[in-house]
């Protein structure tokens, strides 16, 4: 049995070495399957990043954008302010000089009121001392409360 023996371990190391192989064989096709598989998913990771680093390139254009047009909107609506502050003041610009006519109307309509007032007590007034003196001197009353106007007279053109 003895000279049997040293080829039944040879045999047995050799089957021993050959296990060990295969299973070194399957192990690094496993390895290999994982690796591809990582590698799969680092290129899709790799897109994915591509794809974000573009959305995020366009955002930051639009948002650049947005920055653009919101303070070409606040110039616009500081710009109207500034209109509508303008324009208040001459508004009120306006409708001081506009109360300034009035009053002044509204003066001269009163003084003229007055004169006429004075003219009409100053009418009484002659009326009285000519009837006084058309009494004194037993004359006809010449006005009997009927007041006639003169016709103007029209300059010829």
């Amino acid at each position: 049995m003895t000279p049997c023996a040293p080829r039944t371990r040879a045999a047995a190391a050799l089957r021993m070495k050959q296990i060990a192989l295969d299973n070194q064989s399957r192990t690094i096709r496993y390895l290999r399957a994982q690796l591809a598989m990582e590698r799969r998913g680092l290129a899709t990771m790799k897109k994915e990043l591509e794809d974000t680093q573009v959305a995020l390139g366009a955002s930051h254009k639009v948002i650049a954008g947005l920055t653009e047009i919101g303070l070409s909107i606040s110039k616009k609506i500081k710009k109207m302010k500034v209109k509508k502050q303008q324009a208040k003041a001459s508004h009120v610009e306006c409708h001081q000089k506009f109360q300034a006519r009035i009053q002044e109307a509204e003066d001269s309509m009163q003084a003229q009121h007055l004169i006429i007032e004075a003219l009409v007590e100053e009418k009484d007034s002659l009326l009285q001392t000519i009837q006084g003196l058309q009494e004194a001197n037993n004359a006809h009353a010449p006005f009997d409360d009927e007041w006639e106007e003169e016709p103007e007279e029209h300059p010829e053109e």
